[in-house]
Parts: C-alpha cells; sequence; structure tokens
C-alpha cells in the first residue's frame, strides 16, 4: 500500500503564455523564471487568484488562468506565508533558483479552474 503525503492546496494565476508552458511540461511543473522574475509567487486563496487572473492578467495578456495544484506539505512549510496586503492576500516566495526541487513536491497535476477573457 502506498502512503500519499499530505498536500496543501495551491493556486496561480496565469497568463497564456505562462500557461502554454505548463501545459508543455504535461501539467506537472512550472516553467523557470525569467531573468526579471526572481520569485516563484503562489498563492493560498483561490479568491485572490481570481482577482490577479481577472483583473491583471486579462488586462496585460487578454486572457487570465486561475490555476489549481497541491504540493507535499512538509516540503512547502519551508516558506513562510507572505501577507502581500489584506488578510486573504497571501502567497508562498519561492526562489527562482528553488523552482525545479519545488516543482518534484507537486502531487498529481496542474489544473484550469477558472478561464477570463
Amino acid at each position: 500500500m502506498t502512503i500519499r503525503p499530505s498536500t496543501t492546496t495551491l493556486w496561480r494565476p496565469t497568463g497564456p503564455v505562462e500557461l502554454d508552458l505548463v501545459r508543455e511540461l504535461d501539467w506537472r511543473a512550472w516553467p523557470p523564471r525569467l531573468p526579471e522574475q526572481p520569485i516563484f509567487y503562489p498563492v493560498l486563496d483561490e479568491d485572490y487568484a481570481i482577482k490577479i487572473a481577472r483583473d491583471w492578467n486579462v488586462k496585460h495578456d487578454g486572457a487570465g488562468f486561475v490555476t489549481r495544484f497541491e504540493v507535499d506539505s512538509d516540503f512547502v512549510s519551508r516558506y513562510p506565508v507572505q501577507q502581500a496586503g489584506g488578510r486573504t492576500i497571501l502567497e508562498l516566495w519561492v526562489p527562482a533558483e528553488e523552482l525545479d526541487e519545488f516543482n518534484t513536491h507537486i502531487v498529481g497535476r496542474i489544473e484550469v479552474v477558472h478561464e477570463f477573457r
């Protein structure tokens, strides 16, 4: 019998370019950050992810998507929760150089749960 690790649900608002890269990675990993993106910011609240995808990604990219994914809870606990504004504006700040390791702790697939155009 295989025991699955406990997981933490995270959301990531994203535009169409990043989503295409996730698709190319078979929905199992996030692509490397660009030089001007030193931090990967998954969020802990679905409503916050919706707001970013709807209000920012659509405006800048023509479309916004909210993805949901699970990460091994023991691993993800190394990243303290960052409050980036109001009480529900909660993010994890994963340094770009740690993203490959972060990706190895994703459990299952990344899935699109909302789409805005």
